[in-house]
Order: C-alpha cells, then structure tokens, then sequence
C-alpha cells in the first residue's frame, strides 16, 4: 500500500515554509512516527514524521523547495520489507549531474553538487562512494568536516575572502518584524538602574533550598517577571495593544522571554505569568530554552504575548534601546549586572548595578506610565516584599 507524506497544518499566519533536509532516501526503511524531514518556516521549525512504517518510494520534494500546507511530499510503501542499499538508493533519488570526480571521472549527484558548493568543497576532489564512484551528500559532508584541517593554512597576503549566506527564513521574519515595529510605532525609551543586591541576598540565602525544593535552579528571570506582571497591573495601558484607531486592553498577562536559538531569535509566551509561581516561571524558562536549541518551539508556544522581557545583560550589554515585538506596546530590557559607587545617606558605597531599559508606543502609552511602570519595576527588585504584598 502506498501512503503520501504531507506538509503538516501551518497556523493562519504561516502561508508557507522550507524543507531543510531529507533524513531518509528512496529505498530505505522507516519506522512510524520517525521524523523524515524538518520544515522551517518564518516563525518555528516543524517536524514531518512518517505516518507509518515501511519503504520510501519516491521523494517529490527536494531539499530547500518551498511547500504549502496539505502538499504532498513523499511516498511510502508501506508493503515493501526490504530497503535498498544507500548508494542505490541516492541513485534513485537522484539523476547524475556532469561534474565529474576527478580521482574516478564519475559525476556527483545533484544534491551533493549543492552542498559542495555551499561548503565551498570542491566537488572533484572528493571520492565518491556510490555506484560507479558517484560523488554522495554524505561523502562531500564528510570532506567538509575534514576541510577545517586543510582550511586552517593561512590566506594569501592580499586576499579578501566572502561568503554569501541566505537568510533563514525565521531569520528574514525577524528581520520584517523589527523594521515594521520601528516604522509603524512611535517608539520612545525610558532609563533607570536597579540595586540588584536584595534580590541577589535573597537568592543566594534560598537557592539551595529552592533547587531542592523544586529541582530547578533559582535565577533573576523569575523576579522581573514578577515585578514586571506587578507594574502592568497598576498601568494597564502599558500591558496594551493597538488594534486600528482601538486600545485594546487585556485583562491577562502573557509575558513573551526573548530567548536566543541557533536559527535565530524567538519569544515564547509565558500564559497567565500573574497566576505562576516562581518556581513555575523558572521551569517554563528552561523548558523553552532547551526547545529553542533543539528546534522544538510550537507554533502555539510564540502566539500571543502582550508584553515582552529580554535580558541582554547575559551577553554583557551595559544598556540598549529594545525594540517592541508587535502587537505588543512596550518590552523591558535587562542589562549587564556591575558593581558601581553609589551614594546612599551621604555615603559612597559599592553596589551591584543594572541598568533598565522600557520602550514603548508613545501612541498610547504617554511618557508619565512608561516611567512610572519603569520605577514600579524598580521599586519591586530593591523591595522584593512588596511583591508578597501587592504593593
């Protein structure tokens, strides 16, 4: 019997996608639910699993083609009990291109030209390992991990070296979304600084107890969110949205952490924060952190969001302008935590600093609530009991 492999359902605002890699090729055997190709798309990386166990028959879709929901992307014959061997089975995916290898005068296969080339290997160096010494992906893969060695021989004096990389696609989305956000919002920042000891006394007095506790680690995160749910409380605007010539004021509070991936920047949502504990910001943190380096963040875990926290300060900044995740209105950024003199009651002394940054659309949110949201903010972190009683 013969089934299709389908692009899977996309979100109302994902039109489109890229496949990445075939993991499998034409011949070989595959289990049910084992993932057969990854497809980006310009929010997450999606995951396509074999609906059922048996041979890939024929692959319609290649590698870097853009897809549709619903489109079909390969067969699988679920009947047949014996893969054929790799070499034939690439043969079989693929019809032989006139680059010939150099030690054998065979030719490389499509696939394994494009990927010479966005290696920078040359093609008729390698020795290929298919049949009749055609040149294989896998065999230009591994050349380009050996290449390092050979590579690592210094540039001719003179020589001016470039490499041309296509965006990924959540690459260009991010891209899109920043430069609209500057031009479609009357962005504006606001400034104050933090005296982080408090909050440093207490974790470090309750970390271990905390981590055993709740078998997570204890970090700053946590506490921001908390001070930062606390401030949109009092200034609701600031937890806003703008919806055509409406305000639209939620009365829930979904925080958006900016976390840094592989493929580049993404903002899981943090639903109901108001209703999390510390111990539940602190696990969902790390949940998301590890989907993010492994690919695995869902469409639904970036949707929605009406405020968002980025902590730059993990890279040392010293202080920056964060630019807003639209639809939202305003985002908090964290900085770099440094000890500085500061002057309480007459007197100089040493503490450890942070810088905050809030910027906000100055179409709805005046200049008074961002301030004002920033000191609340503020006065949550050096006060932590304040957050115990609502104040």
């Amino acid at each position: 019997m013969i089934i299709e492999v389908k692009v899977p359902m996309l979100s109302e605002s994902v039109s489109e996608g890229t496949l990445l890699e075939w993991k499998k090729q034409v011949g070989e055997a595959v289990t049910r639910d084992e993932i057969l190709i990854e497809i980006e798309t310009d929010k997450v990386v999606l995951e396509v699993p074999s609906p059922q166990a048996g041979v890939l028959a024929e692959i319609i879709v290649g590698d870097g083609e853009t897809v549709e929901a619903d489109q079909v992307l390969a067969r699988i014959n679920t009947e047949a009990a014996v893969a054929q061997p790799a070499a034939e089975a690439a043969e079989a995916k693929e019809v032989a291109v006139p680059a010939a290898d150099a030690q054998t005068g065979a030719p490389a296969m499509p696939a394994a030209a494009k990927l010479a080339a966005e290696k920078g290997v040359d093609v008729n160096s390698v020795r290929g390992s298919g049949r009749d010494g055609r040149v294989l992906k896998e065999d230009v893969q591994n050349a380009s991990a050996r290449k390092p060695a050979a590579a690592s021989a210094p540039v001719p004096a003179g020589a001016r070296p470039e490499q041309r990389v296509p965006m990924s696609r959540l690459r260009a989305r991010v891209a899109e979304r920043l430069l609209a956000s500057q031009q479609e919002n009357a962005i504006l920042t606001t400034f104050n600084e933090v005296n982080m000891k408090p909050i440093m006394d207490l974790r470090a007095k309750y970390k271990d107890k905390f981590e055993k506790e709740h078998g997570i680690k204890l970090g700053f995160m946590s506490f921001f969110v908390k001070a930062a749910v606390a401030a949109l409380k009092k200034y609701p605007v600031v937890n806003a949205s703008v919806d055509g010539n409406d305000i639209v004021y939620h009365g829930f509070f979904d925080i958006g952490i900016a976390i840094g991936s592989p493929r580049g920047l993404v903002v899981p949502i943090l639903r109901d924060a108001d209703q999390m504990s510390i111990a539940d910001i602190e696990k969902a943190i790390v949940d998301y952190a590890v989907k993010a380096k492994d690919g695995k963040i869902s469409l639904d875990d970036l949707t929605g969001g009406t405020f968002s926290i980025t902590n730059g300060g993990t890279f040392g900044s010293m202080m920056s302008t964060p630019i807003i995740n639209p639809p939202q209105s305003a985002i908090l950024g964290m900085h770099a935590t440094k000890e500085r003199a500061m002057v309480e009651n007459g007197q100089v002394v040493v503490r450890p600093m942070m810088y905050l940054a809030l910027s906000y659309d100055h179409r709805i949110i005046d200049g008074r609530e961002a301030v004002l949201t920033l000191v609340s903010i503020k006065d949550a972190l050096e006060d932590p009991a304040r957050l115990l009683l609502d104040l």
